[in-house]
């Protein structure tokens, strides 16, 4: 056992040191431009900012250790399950093809996934977690319960493994969901940050902040945005809502969830939480029309609600 404790305590360490040392680029990144075009004036310190940087680092620790096993189980079974031809066909393509597979493939389980963790209400219970949130900056992009973010990602994961975009074999094999991984992960750093960016024509192919923003609010239409990078998705799946020139008045949920992070992680364990994150008013599918924001002329003309 001592001989073990020494490796692992190092590669903590070594974790620990990684993330932080991301920790101080995003922050040297995102800081600056949230001051100087934020879409909602707010202090760097604001409220529930320790929360959520400690959940900045649970996030950042615990995943891997958790999806380890299962998706090495799921792709072991793939492996004996899908034709042999087919995963060679699939293994044959050049990384770019590959990785753009792995991107819609994955993002199509993430936003499955997403959409089931707000009709569900017992995942409900652990996103709304993330959705708590009164204020949205990039450090939000890791405010989330480990059950959450694991479900999560298993869901962006799967299908790429079962699609023979991943493998057991070692390194070469998880590239792709590696690299899509990573790539969803920055991005969502981006479409959490506090930044009143507008990328015209761009919004209908990927996502902005004011797109996930209004996936963040209070008081306008929820349950719409579901996915990370690809907003056509929820074109195709009818839950997109982009106004032209509007941003949420307001962030967070109805129900109260405690300040600390040991109360928000025990919350959704709870067997009757008080201010159930179940509750109909936080999980409706806002179809009623009271509920929506009225549009400008403008924004009719250029049919800018999904």
């Amino acid at each position: 056992m001592p001989q073990l404790v020494g490796p692992q305590l190092q590669a903590f360490l070594i974790d620990v040191l990684r993330i932080s040392l991301w920790l101080a680029i995003l922050t040297v990144i995102f800081v600056p431009l949230e001051r100087l075009f934020a879409a909602h004036p707010q202090k760097i310190f604001r409220k529930g900012f320790a929360t959520d940087l400690s959940y900045y680092f649970l996030s950042g620790l615990i995943p891997a250790l958790l999806l380890s096993a299962p998706l090495g189980l799921l792709a072991w079974s793939v492996n004996r399950i899908m034709p042999g031809s087919f995963l060679a066909t699939v293994a044959a393509l050049p990384l770019w093809a590959r990785a753009i597979a792995g991107l819609v493939v994955g993002e199509i389980g993430y936003y499955w996934g997403h959409r089931l963790s707000h009709e569900i209400p017992f995942l409900w219970r652990f996103h709304s977690i993330h959705h708590s949130a009164e204020h949205v900056d990039f450090l939000v992009n890791t405010r989330a319960h480990p059950v959450d973010l694991v479900f999560s990602r298993l869901c962006a994961l799967a299908p790429m493994y079962m699609v023979g975009l991943g493998g057991p074999a070692g390194p070469a094999d998880s590239i792709v969901p590696v690299l899509v991984t990573l790539i969803g992960t920055m991005w969502g750093f981006f479409i959490h940050a506090n930044l009143r960016w507008r990328f015209g024509p761009l919004e209908w192919l990927i996502s902005t902040p004011a797109f996930h923003h209004w996936h963040h609010t209070r008081t306008g239409p929820i349950n719409r945005n579901y996915a990370s990078t690809l907003p056509w998705l929820d074109r195709l799946f009818g839950t997109h809502y982009l106004p032209h020139n509007q941003w949420p008045e307001s962030y967070g949920i109805k129900a109260k969830l405690p300040d600390s992070l040991a109360g928000q992680l025990a919350y959704p364990l709870l067997r009757d939480p008080p201010d159930s994150t179940a509750a109909p008013s936080d999980i409706q599918t806002a179809a009623s029309m009271d509920e929506v924001p009225a549009m400008s002329a403008e924004d009719a003309e250029r049919g800018v609600i999904g």
